[in-house]
């Protein structure tokens, strides 16, 4: 069902496209919130045209776009897949804005299958790469492991040397859990000595599969505040420079004197996510194929029958829309840190109270208020090393 036409004013421009070029992971990690990691389920290149279409026919396209292939591991499909993809994609820019519009591929990867074929893979279709490892053996083998129960972190270590041997640049994503917050020297010093220089904390969550998370309760967030500010104290006078993300974000707001009022999270046709039979969502991509008693479906519909702008016109976008920006606005009128976050996440407010339309969440805490936290205790106490910050 269809209604009135939304106003779009706030809609887009759509900077991040996730697609799920398959279900399939070789991992079994304890936290992950994917359902299908078992199945190996493919995206068909023949609809990244259409995709292409859909988004360059749309009103919601901006000058630049990132195409994360993401949500299974991607690398367990080879070379020739996004080889292919990189032409379909080449072609669609071509054809539909005469090559006006960069797009930019990103692959998010365990690393675990990484070689020099990849890595040459990677550098002639300039795909920009993102691995997943949590720091050292003990703490990322306890939850990131095959099916067989074998820790991956040898596999990954393999992949990363791969990449550095082959000169390939790299950012890095680490889930942390109850046991990481123990040993911020051990984190810190794994990511120095592997001269992982971009990093991004990504706190355990309560979230789709994922039931449960060992970061809850007041003692965690005032572990977790400790965390983020050993990690910083090492960072500031190691001088190594490890961007640390969190931080990175907040730092970026204050320099600039700059607030949110939203983000692309919450903001309608700014991400755009695609599974591997071309359902799409928008929001967060966390929220792909997930199903509700409230909501339904959060998928908009499938790129083979419905276009962007045709998808925002009906009941089911409405609804989404109007709880998730009434969420937002409740942020803002009850929370002080509603300028460095701009609402929240939506995926994190639906599995933690069942509706888009709250606001304060357990994620946010970890994820927002507490690096916000350390960084003005630190800039309190007194100026950074050398007048700078290390991020």
């Amino acid at each position: 069902m269809t209604t009135a036409s939304p106003d779009i004013s706030r809609f887009g421009p759509i900077g991040l496209v996730v697609v799920q070029s398959t279900s399939l992971c070789n991992l079994d990690c304890s936290y992950c919130y994917l359902p299908d990691r078992k199945s190996r389920k493919i995206f068909d290149l023949e609809l990244l045209p259409l995709l292409m279409q859909r988004i360059f026919e749309s009103p919601f396209f901006g000058e630049e776009l990132s195409l994360v292939w993401h949500a299974g591991e991607p690398l367990t499909l080879p070379c020739s897949y996004y080889d292919r993809a990189t032409q379909l994609i080449n072609e669609a820019v071509e054809k539909w804005t005469n090559g006006t519009v960069h797009v930019e591929q990103h692959v998010q990867t365990n690393a675990t299958l990484i070689n020099d074929a990849w890595c040459e893979c990677f550098r002639r279709n300039q795909i920009i790469v993102g691995i997943s490892v949590d720091g050292p053996k003990d703490i990322h083998d306890a939850n990131r492991c095959f099916r067989n129960g074998e820790g991956s972190h040898v596999h990954s270590m393999r992949g990363i040397e791969a990449l550095k041997r082959n000169k390939i640049p790299f950012h890095a994503i680490a889930v942390v859990t109850a046991t990481a917050m123990d040993h911020p020297n051990e984190m810190y010093q794994f990511f120095r000595d592997n001269e992982i220089h971009s990093v991004g904390f990504n706190v355990e969550e309560q979230e789709g599969e994922h039931t449960s998370s060992s970061m809850q309760g007041y003692e965690r967030e005032e572990q977790y505040r400790q965390f983020l500010g050993s990690f910083w104290q090492l960072s500031e006078q190691d001088g190594f420079p490890v961007v640390l993300r969190e931080f990175d974000q907040v730092i970026s707001l204050i320099r600039e004197n700059r607030r949110l009022n939203q983000n692309e999270l919450n903001r309608p046709y700014s991400i755009l996510s695609v599974d591997w039979q071309g359902n799409f969502s928008t929001f967060d991509p966390e929220l792909l194929s997930v199903s509700s008693k409230l909501y339904g479906t959060f998928d908009l519909g499938s790129i083979r029958k419905i276009s962007l702008i045709e998808a925002a016109k009906t009941e089911r976008f409405q609804t989404l829309w109007k709880d998730m920006l009434s969420g937002v606005q409740r942020c803002e009128k009850e929370c002080n840190y509603f300028g460095f976050c701009g609402g929240g996440m939506g995926s994190n407010k639906f599995w933690e109270h069942g509706s888009l339309n709250c606001s304060e969440t357990n994620a946010c805490r970890f994820n927002n208020k507490i690096p916000v936290d350390v960084l003005l205790d630190r800039f309190k106490s007194s100026p950074p090393i050398n007048n700078e910050t290390p991020f």
